[in-house]
């Protein structure tokens, strides 16, 4: 399976993009136009991602969720490239009758197993925390999932194999 996008420069820093299934995004620059920088189109990819996953999952479990919001945070190196470090992902969902499992199985499931953007990730240098707040009759419910990454720590992959550290590169 192969993934195929689409760049067009706009001028200064800006470019405006499209994806193979006709997505369209731009992508903003120094000089202020609208847009997202492209650390904050990761992070919102990968709300996306496991969001997508988490709630296709639940309605399958006969979830009846009344609101959900994906939070992200991140922390970034303080040097250049300032890859992510951390990053933080908060799974809130409300219903009088969610089940607090049924949320929990279903973010475990986007992380470990499902999510390509969480498991490509998680196979580099990140540490992404997968969290959720559940608010049902019963109240409300926190807790920590998994932590997936870095170097694939946590995530399943069909063939049985992580992402394995690359070679040295010292003398």
């Amino acid at each position: 399976m192969r993934e195929t996008g689409h760049l067009r420069w706009s001028g200064g820093l800006a470019f405006s993009g499209a994806s193979g299934s006709e997505g369209t995004i731009a992508w903003e620059g120094a000089d202020g136009l609208p847009g997202l920088r492209p650390s904050e189109a990761v992070l919102a990819s990968l709300g996306a991602c496991t969001a997508m996953d988490v709630i296709a999952i639940l309605v399958k479990k006969r979830q009846v969720v009344e609101r959900y919001e994906v939070r992200l945070e991140a922390e970034l190196a303080d040097l250049h490239p300032k890859v992510f470090r951390m990053i933080e992902i908060l799974h809130e969902v409300d219903g009088p009758e969610v089940a607090v499992e049924a949320v929990r199985r279903s973010i475990e499931l986007s992380a470990t197993r499902y999510c390509i953007v969480s498991a490509t990730l998680s196979s580099g240098t990140v540490e992404i925390h997968h969290r959720y707040l559940v608010r049902n009759a019963e109240g409300e419910h926190r807790a920590e999932v998994v932590v997936t990454g870095p170097l694939g720590r946590g995530v399943r992959y069909d063939d049985g194999a992580a992402p394995t550290r690359p070679p040295s590169q010292t003398g």
